[in-house]
């Protein structure tokens, strides 16, 4: 990977696969990050830093407020391990069944599946996947709960961007019918050009010298300990679940907790 004779995508799958992710698992759905962050222009800017994501931090840390905000409740929380309330940045997770299911909600067998787990039908149209802009405004810095990543269908499926089934999606409060998912104005509207330009974004120089960031945070040395907490990147004890023996553990109902806590909200990966 270092020598560039495999691309960024083909060793993030690598990573992913190490690391026990999996496509067969829509809880330990392979990990991919945003890598842009100009969702506005008309043109993509490969040679400016300001068109990219900064992947020396996680989503939690985008903005200056918003890390200074989730360093606050880790603060303000005394540590208490194994309880609801433990000393952690994010009580929410980058990766779960529910955004796996979200981002692909409208292609079978994503549909059925977003469906079972939102209890049978959709979800309400304004916090359904309707725009990669919002999506990402949202992770980066206006929802303090929303902290999600990608996955690895942004950067070869443009299917997965239109409602070619037609599902009836809702309609939001400003009157919008969610349909196909709207692109950034450098996409033209066009599913393929988006693909084409977020996976470019993917290979380039810039991500290529800083992806190695990125990758600490989620499966290096920075996912946990002290590294962890200096980076802004620590998750509910519940998360990692290669460090939570439940084996060891007698009573069912704090056993059955901490699974439906994994089920629901994601799981770090194990470390590489």
């Amino acid at each position: 990977w270092q020598k560039r004779e495999i691309s960024n995508f083909d060793y993030l799958m690598y990573l992913n696969t190490l690391a026990g992710r999996s496509y067969n698992d829509y809880m330990q759905y392979p990990v991919f990050p945003w890598v842009l962050a100009d969702y506005h222009s008309e043109t993509l800017n490969f040679t400016n830093p300001h068109t990219f994501r900064d992947l020396s931090k996680p989503m939690g840390a985008q903005t200056v407020e918003r890390k200074r905000k989730f360093i606050q409740r880790y603060n303000e929380v005394e540590k208490s391990e194994g309880d609801l309330s433990a000393q952690c940045h994010y009580c929410t997770h980058y990766s779960s069944a529910i955004i796996v299911a979200s981002y692909l909600v409208r292609m079978e067998p994503f549909t059925q599946t977003f469906c079972s787990l939102q209890g049978g039908s959709f979800d309400v149209a304004d916090r359904m996947f309707h725009s990669v802009k919002s999506t990402w405004e949202s992770a980066s810095r206006d929802n303090m709960s929303d902290v999600r990543e990608l996955i690895p269908e942004f950067f070869y499926l443009p299917e997965f961007l239109t409602n070619a089934n037609h599902f009836e999606l809702g309609c939001m409060q400003d009157g919008t019918v969610l349909g196909d998912v709207q692109l950034p104005p450098w996409a033209d509207g066009d599913p393929h050009k988006f693909i084409l330009l977020h996976r470019q974004a993917l290979e380039s120089d810039y991500v290529s010298a800083h992806l190695h960031r990125w990758i600490d945070l989620i499966f290096g040395h920075k996912q946990h300990g002290s590294a962890a907490v200096e980076a802004v990147n620590t998750y509910h004890p519940y998360f990692y679940g290669d460090k939570m023996d439940l084996n060891n553990i007698k009573d069912p109902l704090i056993k059955s907790t901490i699974l439906g806590f994994i089920s629901n909200f994601g799981q770090i990966p194990k470390q590489v």
